[in-house]
């Protein structure tokens, strides 16, 4: 991080950005200045074009400038649904790739790393993903490393998961250049209960109780993280049971008394989470989207579909599709 001196960030906002992943990152830098009593930081929007970009919450933002290759900046983070792509992806990505060469820390918030990474400018750096893009991430980008971490930093790349994950990375920003007293008082005038740092994993579904938020038992736990290791390879419940050391029976009662439901048809509620994602956040077609979450065709995935979501897996696409805005922007994200 730069020391002594005014950090530069410019927001690179596409259409459909998630708002509040914004303003989580401005405001705790805001703060920081005002209790610092300098100007530690200072910010600029920027789109492709410059002009007014819609936030996927409907509220429009100005960009001051246009994205290009000579901006002066010291940090540049992408914020986008994970559909998002310049209109002409040759200057786009080029001025991305320029950035980093000169010496511009690239970053994303949430969807943005879909962008990030589709410029090729960050291609060997490690990458906080959320997990509702997971499964769309890795079939895009099957070589780069996608954590489920908060957030992650490398000396030249910043990656957050989401909107409250941005706020863990401006205040990490804070510590870096302010101290971490100042980081704390920010966290503190906001009511952020815990500065989350490098390493914190992500909160997801998938190990929460249905309906009170608990942690899954410690067994039920282990076999979802078995299970979703590899969504396309199918694994059986006596598989799992030799890998965790019980009986197939144990694992029965212990999801039926955690979550109500038996494991087949809890993995199955995972495997459809996953398509969904991809069908969500992906081209790819149907037939492959079967063989990613483990089925051997698209007849038994559509049927699970429909039975999951009342509507076949290209009716969904096609109901999303009427979302997008010049055939890049989804439905609002994370």
């Amino acid at each position: 991080m730069i020391e002594n001196k005014t950090i530069r960030i410019g927001f690179l906002i596409f259409p459909g950005f998630p708002m509040s992943c914004l303003t989580s990152m401005i405001e705790p830098l805001r703060a920081a200045n005002e209790i610092a009593g300098v100007e530690a930081f200072s910010w600029v929007l920027l789109s492709e074009k410059g002009g007014r970009v819609m936030s996927s919450a409907s509220v429009m933002f100005e960009a001051a400038r246009a994205l290009t290759s000579d901006l002066t900046l010291d940090v540049l983070i992408l914020l986008s649904s994970p559909t998002a792509r310049f209109t002409n992806e040759r200057s786009g990505n080029g001025a991305l790739r320029a950035l980093g060469r000169h010496g511009v820390i690239l970053g994303s918030v949430s969807g943005g790393v879909f962008p990030l990474m589709r410029s090729g400018a960050v291609n060997d750096q490690p990458v906080s993903v959320h997990w509702c893009y997971e499964a769309a991430f890795k079939v895009e980008f099957p070589s780069v490393q996608a954590m489920s971490d908060v957030i992650v930093t490398t000396a030249t790349c910043y990656t957050a998961s989401g909107a409250t994950a941005a706020f863990d990375l401006a205040l990490h920003m804070i510590e870096e250049s302010l101290q971490a007293d100042v980081a704390h008082e920010v966290a503190c005038w906001f009511q952020h209960p815990l500065m989350r740092g490098k390493g914190v994993q992500q909160r997801v579904p998938r190990t929460q109780m249905p309906h009170t938020g608990a942690k899954l038992p410690d067994l039920v736990a282990r076999c979802v993280a078995i299970f979703t290791a590899d969504l396309e390879t199918p694994i059986s419940v006596a598989d799992i049971a030799l890998e965790t050391g019980v009986s197939p029976r144990q694992i029965e009662r212990a999801f039926k008394k955690a979550t109500g439901q038996s494991p087949s048809h809890y993995f199955r509620a995972l495997r459809m989470q996953a398509a969904r994602q991809l069908v969500m956040y992906s081209k790819i077609q149907i037939a492959d989207i079967a063989s990613s979450v483990g089925y051997s065709s698209a007849v038994p995935l559509e049927t699970h579909y429909r039975s999951a979501f009342g509507c076949s897996p290209r009716e969904d696409r096609e109901r999303i599709n009427q979302f997008r805005v010049n055939g890049n922007v989804p439905l609002p994200s994370s």
